[in-house]
């Protein structure tokens, strides 16, 4: 957890980041997962965060303000608590609370990501070089779970668009596809046949182009936690969650569509492009509502979900013409 410590990293604060302390302060309870799977209680989840709390105080960050500073919500982030201890991290288990649990023995150091494919630059990007690869940002976003429930997290990192350009793709690159880790030495949840592992998701390379598509290192500040996808991990914010692919050790730029882990596990469930769309249904539940962890315990109000979950006038110009019942 050490990973970012004297690299220049640390969060770009201001007065819409409420502290820490006073999201632990309050009381609640946790809503039940909409899919029907039980959460660990809010203690418990959170006894599980403090073991694998951050890094501690890191150096102001250099640099510019955020270049997509109009897509930041100003909604309050979701408590580091809550945030770090309800995960869908399979790889760790398939309970909320399970990479919480069981993350704290993955290695983060040494990590290489590998770029191959239709680039002109392939090669192996040690942590430390993505790193530094450009300016960190802080970009409240929020994030929507297909099974119904929705977080406030305050990301560290860049745009992933910065990492496409320096590798320049060829003419034939027309999709990335992002492979995960898969070491059952260190991830129990291997061992389950839930999903064929290695995880793996894809985007379009006008989406992966598209500037709130961000490689992130870090959350709340702090380097990522191991249960949120630590060292380096995607964040696609106008999608469900699960396109965000957590642990990643290898990009393809491929000039077909690539099969996605959950599209090869239930493709009449979870499209590729799997944009949030209020008006398609899972085929289990809607999607028309959704609720926000850590809001007023498990009977609260559901909000409305909001098209390409609030992000619609930056990302739905890359739809534009297509059926979006039909290409979910």
């Amino acid at each position: 957890m050490h990973l970012l410590k004297d690299r220049g990293f640390a969060p770009h604060r201001d007065d819409r980041v409420t502290p820490e302390s006073v999201y632990a302060q309050r009381r609640r309870f946790l809503m039940q997962a909409a899919a029907g799977t039980a959460a660990a209680s809010l203690a418990s989840r959170r006894a599980f965060a403090q073991t694998a709390a951050g890094p501690g105080k890191l150096r102001p960050l250099p640099g510019s303000k955020s270049a997509v500073s109009g897509a930041l919500t100003m909604e309050k982030p979701t408590s580091y608590a809550d945030v770090t201890s309800y995960n869908n991290f399979y790889e760790f288990g398939t309970d909320k609370s399970d990479p919480a649990r069981h993350a704290g023995k993955l290695k983060t150091q040494p990590w290489t990501v590998v770029v191959e494919g239709e680039v002109k630059k392939p090669g192996s990007w040690d942590i430390d070089a993505l790193l530094k690869l450009a300016p960190m940002e802080e970009r409240i976003y929020r994030m929507r779970c297909v099974e119904g429930w929705s977080m406030v997290i305050p990301w560290v990192g860049y745009s992933l668009a910065e990492l496409v350009r320096r590798v320049e793709p060829t003419g034939n690159a027309k999709y990335l596809q992002f492979v995960t880790l898969a070491d059952r030495s260190q991830m129990p949840g291997l061992r389950s046949s839930v999903l064929d592992w290695p995880y793996v998701e894809g985007l379009r390379l006008d989406e992966a182009m598209q500037p709130l598509a961000m490689l992130a290192f870090g959350l709340y500040g702090e380097v990522l936690p191991n249960q949120n996808g630590a060292p380096v991990r995607l964040v696609v914010p106008w999608k469900y969650g699960f396109k965000s692919a957590k642990s990643i050790v290898r990009i393809r730029f491929v000039d077909k569509q690539p099969k996605t882990s959950w599209e090869s596990a239930a493709a009449s469930e979870y499209g590729f492009y799997s944009n949030v769309n209020p008006k398609v249904d899972h085929p289990r539940w809607s999607q028309a509502t959704e609720r926000r962890i850590g809001e007023d315990g498990l009977l609260s109000r559901k909000r409305p979900t909001l098209m390409f979950n609030g992000y619609e006038a930056q990302v739905g110009q890359l739809y534009a013409g297509m059926d979006l019942a039909k290409l979910y």
